[in-house]
């Protein structure tokens, strides 16, 4: 007798998938058609109205409570300026949110009313507090303006004037007027390499200046205590210059000029 046929053991396979107890043959699951929303789970949405939660209850810390507004202002870093003085010209909004304090303005403000102020770091001090951290300019020069004196900074920045002069620093005289070099590098550069120069001296020659005189871009001159002058001409060389002046004053202690402006042939004179 003949077998079955092909397409009858066809007919009789099972449909792939797993089978039950019975030996049948599960129907296969089918996965969900892409892009149909899937409900999440109560898991899932508390995790969510957690987070909206906290979310708003920060927002409603930082600025709707009336815990963290800026209610008190602290000044560091003052010399010459008074904290009451920083205060003023920072006008920090006082009961405002303090996350809503805007510091980089504060900062700018700053600078701009109080010249003096060289840097400042404007900081929120939490739960309620705003902190000023100063440091102001110092003069290493004086220009002398009528009756005062106008301080100029270690970068020839020209911030302040003042009626008395600082104690200790030394005057500059610019005898400028009619020279090329003012009208072809002007005043500012001319104060500039006159700071220059200050900033190059050995430590005992800039202890003793009690003047600079600027005649023209090549020709600077100091005076010292003690009547003694010195020639400097340019603030090119500044090193060998330098040099060659503690040479100079080693050598010949007693004299009362002394001239490096060539700093490869330097003279003293006098005595």
């Amino acid at each position: 007798m003949a077998g079955p046929t092909t397409a009858e053991r066809g007919a009789r396979k099972p449909p792939d998938g797993p089978e039950g107890p019975d030996g049948k043959a599960r129907p296969r699951r089918e996965d969900p058609p892409a892009g149909r929303f899937r409900r999440p789970g109560p898991r899932s949405l508390l995790i969510a109205l957690g987070a909206i939660a906290l979310l708003a209850g920060t927002v409603w810390l930082l600025y709707g409570s009336s815990w963290l507004r800026a209610e008190r202002v602290a000044t560091k870093g003052t010399d010459v300026l008074t904290p009451g003085e920083v205060r003023a010209a920072a006008a920090v909004p006082i009961g405002a949110p303090l996350i809503s304090v805007d510091t980089d303005a504060i900062e700018a403000g700053l600078r701009q009313k109080l010249p003096r102020i060289d840097s400042v770091a404007v900081e929120r001090s939490w739960p309620d507090g705003i902190e000023l951290v100063v440091t102001e300019r110092k003069p290493v020069l004086l220009l002398e303006k009528g009756a005062k004196f106008v301080e100029v900074d270690a970068t020839g920045v020209r911030f302040a004037t003042v009626g008395k002069a600082p104690a200790g620093v030394p005057l500059l005289r610019l005898q400028v007027d009619g020279s090329p070099s003012l009208s072809r590098f002007g005043g500012d550069r001319l104060v500039a390499e006159a700071v220059r120069v200050r900033s190059e001296l050995p430590g005992k020659v800039a202890a003793d200046l009690q003047s600079m005189k600027v005649v023209s871009y090549d020709y600077i001159s100091l005076e010292l205590s003690g009547n003694r002058t010195v020639l400097w001409g340019s603030s090119g060389e500044g090193e060998a210059k330098a040099r060659a002046l503690e040479a100079l004053m080693k050598a010949a202690p007693k004299a009362g000029h002394f001239d490096v402006s060539a700093p490869s042939a330097p003279a003293s004179s006098g005595s």
